[in-house]
């Protein structure tokens, strides 16, 4: 490896160390960072997106930009760079801090494009990430009064219309019944207990979404290896991700489920301490999942309505 690679490789091994660290840390403290920590407080729900494109964060990103709403307070879930609030007529305010998110790419070295083919073989991509800074809108002033309006709140019923019919959307096999909520990979189905028997009856949407979560795995769909061992560190790994679906569609329609137990958050920290880039991988993995659900659901609403 070349010095300048090496330099390439120690940066991005210091984000990944770094952001990891941060998730340790809260999950040692008890609180699950992809999992909106606010109950009935002042955050407001949902994903955290760009007020200037409308796009919503990804991976890795929705846990940096959560965790900032919850640690400073902000009330809303849109973010925006310096010169992005500048282009919408407005400035950050003096004495403001950013927030750190990430950007992973890759790129393709000169000599390895020539050694690539010279070979006659495809070259190998680099992977690397990119720190870059962003601010709340709550942190900004002089921007379109429509940046500042809050989410819809949740409405107050037990069965809540938008999530039953993204449930209704996917086409998964669901079958209700048991006392317990499991997705079988080989016969492509999922369990789950009727509603009436969760404690909190929002949870059984937080359990519906986690089991499609696994769902999104079957080779038919996203394609993850699904063959683990429970108790094995792959079987934590897709369970992190199934957990992270989950909470990523949760806060998409709204609903806000309560966490899990800490015997989840165990075997979640184990999978961290070993891996720096696991929550890396899972939280994208998991950002896909939550896109393949919330597309087909918005693909079905549009069939409908034509």
């Amino acid at each position: 490896m070349t010095k300048r690679n090496q330099q390439t490789s120690n940066k991005r091994q210091t984000v990944y160390g770094q952001v990891t660290d941060r998730i340790i840390q809260e999950l040692e403290q008890g609180r699950v960072p992809w999992v909106q920590p606010w109950g009935n407080g002042n955050g407001a729900a949902g994903l955290p997106a760009n007020a200037d494109t409308g796009k919503n964060y990804s991976g890795i990103n929705i846990l940096l930009l959560w965790g900032a709403v919850f640690e400073r307070g902000f009330s809303l879930q849109s973010w925006l760079t310096y010169k992005q609030a500048q282009k919408l007529g407005g400035t950050v305010r003096k004495g403001e801090k950013s927030t750190s998110i990430v950007y992973a790419d890759s790129f393709i070295t000169k000599e390895e494009r020539q050694t690539a083919r010279a070979e006659q073989r495809d070259p190998e991509r680099i992977p690397f990430l990119k720190r870059y800074s962003v601010f709340n809108i709550a942190q900004c002033e002089g921007l379109p009064e429509e940046l500042y309006e809050d989410a819809p709140e949740l409405p107050e019923c037990e069965k809540i219309p938008h999530a039953e019919a993204l449930i209704k959307d996917t086409g998964a096999d669901f079958r209700i019944g048991g006392n317990r909520a499991f997705y079988v990979p080989s016969q492509d189905f999922i369990q789950v207990p009727p509603q009436p028997a969760f404690h909190e009856q929002v949870n059984y949407y937080r359990t519906c979404f986690h089991e499609l979560g696994h769902w999104t795995g079957h080779k038919s769909r996203l394609d993850r290896d699904l063959r683990h061992a429970k108790g094995s560190k792959p079987y934590a790994h897709e369970e992190l991700v199934a957990e992270m679906t989950s909470a990523f569609i949760c806060a998409s329609l709204t609903i806000k489920p309560t966490v899990r137990h800490t015997d989840y958050i165990a075997s979640w920290l184990q999978v961290l301490k070993d891996d720096d880039r696991a929550i890396f991988r899972a939280a994208s993995l998991a950002s896909k999942a939550a896109d393949y659900l919330l597309t087909t659901h918005q693909i079905e609403k549009t069939r409908v309505a034509a």
